[in-house]
């Protein structure tokens, strides 16, 4: 049995993980999804001041109180950013790493440094508050929006995921034009130590290619036996 630790991404809750979380739990595993400061059921905690260590102070919280150890994390877009932080400042408690269609820093990147020309004009489109992104058409109704600063803070690293016994990138492939998750993909193809898996879905791979991501995950759990 794994602890699946789920973080989601950019303006999305726990939510997001809707169509795995009972089904992980099927085959055995304890699952536990995730909303950040400042988004979904927690959006009234919203301010200027939320950032990616915000956010990373969330997971790292989370899995201190629960007496996490060897977890699954896995993470959504943004949530990349967020997994790659608790990784490096709590590795005692991560087992295996999964980014779904996510951001894989090096330290010192941000968000706004490792995505493409179009989504930085979704970043600087602010709405009333000057400090939040609000999400994208095509986003899941429930969507809220999402804290500036957390995508334009640069992350600190002390390391690299090396140590950790696995490592996965999921890329949906089903983009409109270049991926901003692209640069990341090329980059990781050419890392022995990373498995990466194209899957024919759009950015959403939770709702779209549930049954392959599914797949996916349980692989990671089993390498920790």
């Amino acid at each position: 049995m794994a602890t699946f630790v789920l973080v989601p991404g950019a303006c999305h809750g726990g939510w997001c993980y809707e169509p795995l979380d009972e089904r992980l739990r099927q085959h055995g595993h304890r699952v536990h999804t995730l909303t950040l400061t400042g988004l979904a059921e927690r959006r009234h905690q919203l301010s200027s001041t939320v950032n990616l260590d915000t956010h990373i102070r969330d997971v790292l919280s989370f899995v201190e109180v629960e007496r996490i150890r060897n977890a699954v994390l896995v993470g959504h877009s943004y949530g990349g950013m967020v997994l790659s932080g608790v990784a490096d400042r709590a590795p005692e408690r991560v087992g295996s790493l999964v980014y779904v269609d996510a951001f894989v820093p090096r330290d010192g990147d941000s968000c706004w440094t490792m995505t493409s020309d179009e989504q930085r004009e979704w970043y600087l489109s602010v709405g009333e508050d000057g400090y939040s992104v609000p999400p994208l058409p095509f986003f899941d109704k429930r969507a809220t929006p999402h804290p500036l600063a957390s995508l334009l803070q640069k992350i600190r690293l002390t390391g690299d995921l090396s140590g950790f016994r696995r490592r996965d990138y999921v890329y949906a492939t089903r983009w409109e034009g270049e991926s901003p998750f692209a640069p990341t993909r090329r980059r990781l193809e050419n890392d022995p130590l990373w498995k990466v898996h194209p899957l024919d879905s759009r950015h959403n791979v939770m709702r779209d290619a549930p049954d392959k991501l599914l797949e996916i995950m349980l692989d990671s759990a089993a390498s920790l036996d």
